[in-house]
């Protein structure tokens, strides 16, 4: 008999599964019911962040540059994404969601394989499943297309190419070029960034080496936003870029107290906690098992590194947000792997055929948990009913009713204009907005650029004279504060007076439907319900 192998320095013993091939089918499975849930619901109207993306894709399409035609304070590449989805499977919210299912497909796929590099084939079942499950979950959102599944990508594919012991420059370049595609996807991305950095590090070597390497994967990281920049530049668009994505972020981020910050993050942890308990011990486990495993230094140093980066990348303007956390998920799955390798390789000790069962069954009953803390959505409901359930009040179906009246009112050269925040209604309509303000919440800060923003904001409607207004009274599409100007409701309520009749009123109502009413009858409508949205036409 020869002598058995040796096992990996950057692996932890006695993990694998005495048929790996089961692993891959169980996780192949995963990601096959993962794709299916989310076509099921893949018919759920757009949120608000989802409609900004979209619509901004659109003008993309046709040749607009963002920060002129509209702007907010994301870097843009989640924007061209969109763009690339809506001009590959067309200008619809299924588009976009299938868009959203081969993004999330491909990235429980390069986790698994990121925890497989590290702890074997049985942490990489677990961290799929668990990536898989907490994706796709209500508790973060994430059956929706928001910036931070386009941000993961990227990212984790970059640190799969750093997970070498010593990286080819080819593969630090191609790294780097990744996670700064992360970062003009939204700027948390820079977190794994310095992640990759910290990796590097970690993987040992001589200084003058690893100071190389650092520059090579440095020049690929700097080079997506460079390019943003001077597309920008070159398109004219370059001031208004700078002021969203730079300036405005700059005040955004310093809005929220250490106190009132805390609070939200401990409200959104308790939560996620509850949704998906088995998922959070195992990350626990997996951090405590660092201690007692085979991985050596430097592998340890690169989780540990990926976890501190993820908490960061959560952490900016203390603004703890449900989708945020997604961008915690690539840790959380790569520690809860290790968690379950290393009950794996304990379970081994006393009987192998436990060990391989048990190295199956964990990662199952992380994802069949979190499917049955999900049933309603994932299950049960109809998507139109899971958005109302979700989101209510927020116009998210009514939206779709709404644009759907101003397309037929309207024709494609005619701009319109949605007093509010509700950009997903210029996308469904396919209408160019008479604004470039796509949210009314900067207007409502207490941050020095408010009041301008006001004043631009109606300078650009009285040019524009735009024939439709859509004037939203809801609560969350405004986000008013007590000391918040009100100069553009004023403004709002002076002209309609002044100058268009009611053509449509929709209400959200708590207990039942949505009641809407359109044309003549609407002219005298008044509305009974707290939120609704009010659709006035311009007088001849």
């Amino acid at each position: 008999m020869g002598k058995p192998a040796a096992v990996p320095r950057d692996r932890m013993a006695l993990t694998a599964p005495a048929s790996p091939w089961r692993a891959r089918v169980t996780l192949g499975a995963i990601v096959a019911v993962t794709a299916l849930l989310r076509l099921r619901i893949a018919g759920m109207p757009l949120e608000r962040d989802e409609g900004e993306y979209a619509y901004l894709g659109q003008l993309i399409l046709q040749g607009e540059w963002p920060y002129l035609a509209a702007h907010n304070m994301k870097l843009p590449g989640i924007y061209y994404a969109y763009a690339a989805i809506l001009g590959v499977l067309g200008e619809t919210d299924v588009a976009i969601r299938i868009g959203l299912l081969v993004v999330n497909a491909a990235t429980i796929l390069l986790v698994a394989a990121l925890a497989r590099r590290f702890a074997g084939e049985a942490a990489a079942l677990t961290a799929g499943a668990t990536y898989a499950a907490l994706s796709l979950g209500t508790a973060m959102v994430g059956f929706t297309a928001n910036a931070e599944h386009f941000v993961l990508l990227p990212a984790v594919t970059g640190l799969w190419l750093l997970a070498e012991q010593a990286p080819s420059r080819a593969r630090l370049l191609g790294a780097g070029l990744l996670l700064g595609l992360a970062v003009v996807m939204k700027q948390p991305g820079a977190f794994f960034v310095a992640c990759g950095a910290a990796w590097i590090v970690a993987g040992g070597g001589p200084v003058r080496r690893r100071a190389a390497d650092l520059a090579v994967f440095g020049v690929g990281a700097a080079a997506p936003y460079a390019a943003v920049c001077l597309a920008m530049l070159a398109g004219g668009a370059f001031a208004p870029f700078w002021f969203w994505t730079v300036t405005y972020l700059r005040e955004y981020g310093s809005m929220i107290d250490a106190r009132t910050g805390l609070a939200e993050l401990y409200r959104q942890l308790g939560g996620m906690l509850a949704a998906s308990p088995l998922a959070w011990l195992l990350g626990a486990a997996g951090l405590a098992a660092l201690a007692t495993t085979q991985l050596d230094r430097g592998a340890r140093l690169r989780v540990l590194s990926l976890v501190a980066a993820s908490a960061a990348a959560i952490a900016p303007g203390l603004r703890f947000t449900d989708h945020y956390f997604l961008l915690l998920l690539p840790a959380l799955s790569l520690v809860a792997g290790i968690g379950s390798a290393a009950l794996v390789a304990r379970a081994r000790i006393r009987s192998p055929r436990a060990a391989d069962a048990l190295a199956l069954a964990v990662p199952a009953l992380v994802f069949v948990l979190a499917l049955v803390q999900d049933r309603a959505t994932l299950l049960l409901r109809s998507p139109l009913e899971s958005a109302r359930a979700l989101y209510f009040p927020n116009p998210l179906a009514e939206a779709v009713e709404i644009a759907g009246e101003l397309a037929r009112r309207t024709s494609p050269d005619e701009r319109i204009a949605v007093i509010g925040s509700e950009p997903q209604i210029y996308f469904y309509a396919r209408r160019r907005a008479a604004t470039s303000y796509l949210y009314v919440y900067p207007l409502m800060e207490p941050q020095p650029f408010a009041a301008r923003m006001q004043d631009e904001l109606i300078a650009q409607l009285e040019e524009a004279r735009p024939r439709f207004l859509v004037l939203v009274n809801v609560d969350m599409s405004w986000s008013r504060r007590p000391d918040s100007s009100l100069k553009i409701l004023d403004w709002a309520a002076a002209t309609v007076d002044a100058g268009y009749r009611q053509i449509g009123l929709v209400e959200m109502i708590p207990d039942g439907p949505s009641r809407s009413v359109w044309g003549d009858a609407a002219a005298t409508a008044t509305p009974r319900a707290q939120a609704f949205v009010a659709v006035f036409e311009r007088r001849p």
